[in-house]
């Protein structure tokens, strides 16, 4: 039978709907789609992409933590942005979170985003 826990963490924004922050099943965890918010203020971060980056790379740095892990052991990223153009800065930022071996990557251009953000990103963990 499969162990299921719900991870929350006052470290990372919470839901802004009907959603977990995280879902642990087992060694696997599913992170919610994390956005440019200040978990304290749950206003949005960052009059630039980069600083925005920098805030959802926070954010899942959070929840990872409460889950028992770190952005080592994510092992897939899929990337909403609502401007391709940003890519080469989404890659510098990353790079200053992730090290090789990188983890799987999708980046989606998309129209829209909630609170209109620039990007938002969901993740797969395993954990050891």
């Amino acid at each position: 039978m499969q162990h299921r826990e719900i991870i929350s963490t006052d470290q990372a924004p919470g839901a802004i709907g009907t959603y977990s922050q995280a879902v642990r099943a087992d060694k696997t965890v599913y992170i919610s789609g994390q956005i440019p918010l200040d978990p304290d203020t749950m206003e949005v971060v960052g009059e630039s992409f980069a600083e925005a980056a920098h805030q959802t790379f926070r954010n899942l740095v959070a929840i990872c933590t409460a889950a028992g892990g770190n952005l080592g052991n994510i092992t897939k990223l899929n990337v909403y942005v609502t401007s391709l153009s940003d890519f080469s800065i989404l890659n510098e930022v990353m790079s200053g979170y992730f090290t090789e071996p990188y983890p799987a990557r999708a980046v989606v251009g998309v129209s829209a985003l909630p609170k209109d953000v620039p990007l938002e990103i969901e993740a797969i963990m395993v954990l050891d």
